[in-house]
C-alpha cells in the first residue's frame, strides 16, 4: 500500500511548453535523459504561440532563424510566418522528437520548495504533487499579460479584452474600437482591424521607431531547393543570423549609426502619411533602440486612413463607454483592445519559487531587481534554471538563438551533476555563490550604463525602478560564450546521501543530432 501512495520523482522537471520548453525537452532526450516531465497549463503545447491569435498575429524575426537549428523547417509560407504556422512547427516538433510522452498538459504549476534535506524540489501542480532534482523554468516572458489600472475600466459597458487573450466570437464590423498602446502586438493589430471597424481610436502614449517589414510569400522553388539541398537552408539561415548580429552590434556599440537608422525609419512613414499633424505624433523624441524597434509595412498606411484617429496621449480614464486620455480628449467606444504588453521585468513564476531560506525569488529580488548568473540560474535557488532568464532579451535578433545557448549550459549542468555525484545515487546540488553572481551582473550593469537602453525612455527592457533587467547588451554569438559550460568555481556544491528508492542520475545513451534531424525531415517529407 506505501508504494502506492509514494510520490513521485523525476530527474528533470519543465514548466512550460513553448520553444523553450520543447527545445529542453528535445535536447534532454538528445544527452540520454528520459526521466522528466513538461508541466504544462494549457490543453496543448506553443506556449506564447497557443496563447496569442490575435488578427495578424506573427513573428518580426525571419522565419528560418526563429527555428531550432537542430529542426529547420523548408516549407515555411513566408519571409516572417505568421502564427499558426508557428504553433503547428512546433506541434510537429513535439511529435517528431518522441516529446508527447514526457508532456502533461492541462497542469499548472502552483507552487516549488526546495527541500534542503533531500536536496530537490517540491512541485505543487494541479494534477498533485511531485519532486524533482532539477528544475527548468520555460515559462518565457510573454507569458502573463498585462493590464493597465485604469479608473472606470470595471464600468465600461462594451467588450474589453488584451491581444493576447482575443475573443473571436465578438464581431469587430462596423463596431467603434480603440487600441490602448503602440508596442509589437498593436502594429499587428491595427492593420488587421482598420479595414473592417466603422471608427478605430488609437491612444498612443509613446511612439514607436518602425521599419520596413519587407514580408512576402516564400516560392515552391525556394522551398523545393531547401528540402533537397539543406545546405541551402543553411546558407539562408547563416546569412539571417549575420545580418541580425550586425544590427545588434551597431544598437550596442555603435551610437553614432543610430541616427542613420531613424531616417530609414523617417522616410518610412513619410511615403504612407502625408498629413504634417499626424506625422508629428508619430514621430519619436527618443533615440531608436532605446525601446524595441518595431518592423510594419501597413502600419503607417493603417493610421492615415480616414476612419483611424491617433490620440497621441494615454489613457487616463473611462466614464461609462466614454475613454478620456491623459489631456482631456474623448473617444466614445464600443470594445476596447489592451496592447499593453506582459509581466516581462517582474516574472511571475518568480512568485511561485521557494528557496533555500524560504523566501520567495521575487522576495530574493525585491532589493537589487531581477537578475541571475548568465541568465540561468540564481543564488539561493540550487537546482533551478531558467530558459529566457534575466537580461536575455533581445531587441533585434531571434529568441531561440539565446534559447540554444541555454540549453548547451542546462546539459552541461546535468552533466556537472553527473560527475559530483559519482553515478552512485548520491544527490547533488549546485548553489550559485552570491559573489559570482554579483560579478557577473555588475559587469553586465556597467555595459548597458550609457548604452541605448538607458537614455530616458521608458520600455520592457527596464523593470519599474529604471534597471536593465531584461536586455542582453551584446551578439547572439557573445552569450553563446558566456553560457558554453557551467563553471564550478561560481557555484557551491551541495551533498546529501542517497535515499531508499532514488535512483542514481543518468545522462547516458544519447540520441545523435543527425538521427533526430533526419526523424524531423522525415516527419516533414511525410505531410
Amino acid at each position: 500500500m506505501a508504494a502506492e501512495h509514494e510520490q513521485e520523482h523525476v530527474r528533470v522537471a519543465v514548466i512550460g511548453s513553448g520553444f523553450g520548453g520543447l527545445g529542453a525537452a528535445v535536447r534532454l532526450r538528445r544527452a540520454g535523459e528520459t526521466d522528466f516531465v513538461v508541466l504544462e497549463r494549457r490543453d496543448s503545447v506553443g506556449g506564447t504561440w497557443y496563447d496569442n491569435t490575435y488578427p495578424g498575429c506573427a513573428c518580426d524575426i525571419p522565419s528560418h532563424l526563429y527555428s531550432f537549428s537542430f529542426a529547420p523547417n523548408a516549407e515555411w509560407p513566408r519571409s516572417f510566418s505568421p502564427q499558426p504556422d508557428i504553433r503547428e512547427y512546433l506541434e510537429r516538433v513535439a511529435d517528431t522528437f518522441g516529446l508527447r510522452q514526457h508532456i502533461r498538459l492541462g497542469t499548472e504549476v502552483q507552487q516549488m520548495s526546495w527541500d534542503a534535506e533531500e536536496l530537490c524540489w517540491r512541485v505543487e501542480t494541479s494534477a498533485g504533487p511531485l519532486t524533482a532534482d532539477v528544475v527548468v523554468s520555460a515559462t518565457g516572458p510573454l507569458s502573463e499579460p498585462k493590464l493597465p489600472d485604469i479608473p472606470g475600466l470595471d464600468g465600461f459597458g462594451g467588450k474589453v479584452f488584451h491581444s493576447a487573450t482575443w475573443d473571436h466570437s465578438y464581431d469587430l464590423r462596423g463596431k467603434r474600437v480603440a487600441v490602448i498602446g503602440t508596442g509589437a502586438s498593436a502594429i499587428q493589430i491595427i492593420p488587421a482591424v482598420q479595414p473592417v471597424v466603422g471608427e478605430l481610436t488609437v491612444f498612443q502614449r509613446t511612439p514607436a521607431w518602425v521599419l520596413p517589414r519587407r514580408d512576402r510569400r516564400i516560392t515552391g522553388l525556394e522551398k523545393k531547393l531547401h528540402a533537397r539541398w539543406p545546405l541551402t537552408q543553411k546558407l539562408r539561415r547563416l546569412s539571417l543570423w549575420g545580418v541580425r548580429e550586425l544590427e545588434t552590434y551597431v544598437f550596442a556599440n555603435r551610437p553614432n549609426l543610430l541616427p542613420l537608422v531613424e531616417k530609414v525609419s523617417t522616410l518610412h512613414m513619410r511615403r504612407a502619411v502625408k498629413d504634417p499633424q499626424l506625422r508629428r505624433k508619430l514621430t519619436p523624441d527618443y533615440r531608436v533602440g532605446c525601446k524595441r524597434t518595431l518592423l510594419s509595412d501597413d502600419y503607417y498606411p493603417a493610421l492615415a486612413r480616414p476612419n483611424t484617429r491617433v490620440i497621441d496621449s494615454g489613457l487616463a480614464e473611462i466614464r461609462g463607454n466614454t475613454l478620456v486620455s491623459a489631456d482631456g480628449r474623448e473617444a466614445e467606444v464600443d470594445a476596447i483592445v489592451f496592447c499593453s504588453g506582459f509581466h516581462v521585468s517582474d516574472m511571475p513564476v518568480a512568485q511561485l519559487v521557494k528557496g533555500v531560506d524560504g523566501r520567495t525569488m521575487a522576495q530574493s529580488w525585491a532589493e537589487d531587481g531581477m537578475n541571475a548568473l548568465r541568465g540561468t540560474t540564481t543564488t539561493g535557488f540550487p537546482n533551478f534554471l531558467f530558459v529566457i532568464g534575466p537580461n536575455t532579451g533581445l531587441g533585434t535578433s531571434s529568441m531561440i538563438l539565446i534559447i540554444e545557448a541555454q540549453l548547451n549550459y542546462l546539459v552541461d549542468y546535468l552533466h556537472k551533476l553527473d560527475t559530483l555525484g559519482g553515478g552512485a545515487g548520491g544527490r547533488v546540488a549546485l548553489d550559485v555563490r552570491p559573489v559570482a553572481q554579483h560579478r557577473y551582473n555588475a559587469r553586465l550593469r556597467e555595459r548597458i550604463e550609457g548604452s541605448v537602453w538607458e537614455t530616458g525612455c521608458t520600455s520592457w527592457y527596464l523593470d519599474a525602478q529604471g534597471r536593465p533587467v531584461a536586455v542582453w547588451p551584446g551578439t547572439t554569438g557573445e552569450f553563446r560564450k558566456v553560457t558554453r559550460e557551467v563553471w564550478l568555481e561560481e557555484y557551491e556544491v551541495l551533498r546529501a546521501a542517497a535515499g531508499p528508492g532514488r535512483a542514481a542520475p543518468r545522462l547516458a545513451g544519447s540520441v545523435s543530432r543527425g538521427a533526430a534531424t533526419a526523424a524531423f525531415h522525415t516527419a516533414e517529407d511525410a505531410r
